[in-house]
């Protein structure tokens, strides 16, 4: 392992009712890195973050974060998953954000974003207030503070989510297609602070459609299907000289 790897997923196997859907998945993220995975629906990219996101167990196979295994443990020569009370702790350090924004509906911008402050790390409701304003200032919302979920947009809703995942000061972050479920004259404003996010030097994974997004901020491309990463590179080599048959396909389609 490198002393620059935050996140090491290593030969990670998910099954679905007799389905395999993650076969073997090996890959390291360095600290400041952009990951872009892309890949077909159904390919496993999903499942995948869902696992590095301690959201699910692993059938096997290890994940470390900062050196140090998270999610599962060996015990007398077997396997065990970690009880939910060391996953919920582990869970801080992992931002993650879904294609639907999962706020609470009943709760504003800034009270969505306090939540974890306050129910997770036991944070006073003031200095959680202000932290969550600080971070809804980061992502251009501060005047939508007081707003609950319907009386925003799907981009705003999105950069609350993203909010909600930053304000907890993770050491990565986790996109799942962030943009799928927006107009189309929304996506712009959800990749202009991801972009900004790449800037500060955040470590980051994205799963991503957003094919000139990935060349352009990425480090480091990946190509997803059916459970096995098909082909990795930088930007320049994965979409300019593909090595890979596969790749080349779904390049062509994308394009």
């Amino acid at each position: 392992m490198t002393t620059q790897a935050v996140l090491q997923v290593k030969d990670l196997h998910k099954n679905y009712n007799g389905n395999a859907v993650l076969k073997g998945v090996q890959f390291d993220v360095d600290k400041g890195q952009v990951k872009a995975v892309l890949g077909p629906s159904g390919s496993g990219k999903s499942t995948m973050l869902r696992l590095m996101a301690l959201l699910e167990p692993a059938d096997s196979g290890e994940i470390h974060l900062k050196g140090r295994r998270i999610g599962s443990k060996d015990h007398k020569g077997h396997t065990l998953h970690l009880p939910e009370r060391q996953l919920a702790v582990q869970r801080q350090e992992i931002g993650m954000v879904f294609q639907r924004f999962n706020l609470f509906p009943h709760l504003t911008a800034v009270r969505n974003v306090m939540l974890g402050l306050t129910s997770v790390k036991g944070i006073s409701h003031h200095e959680a207030r202000a932290q969550a304003m600080d971070m809804l200032k980061k992502v251009g919302l501060e005047n939508r503070a007081s707003h609950f979920p319907s009386e925003l947009s799907g981009g705003q809703q999105q950069r609350v989510a993203i909010a909600r995942a930053l304000v907890l000061n993770p050491s990565v972050m986790l996109f799942d297609e962030p943009t799928s479920a927006l107009d189309p004259e929304l996506v712009g404003e959800v990749l202009e602070v991801i972009e900004r996010l790449a800037e500060t030097g955040m470590t980051m994974i994205v799963v991503t459609h957003e094919v000139r997004f990935a060349r352009r901020v990425a480090n480091e491309v990946t190509l997803f299907d059916g459970g096995v990463i098909v082909e990795q590179g930088a930007p320049e080599q994965f979409f300019d000289n593909p090595q890979h048959e596969r790749t080349k396909k779904f390049l062509s389609h994308v394009h």
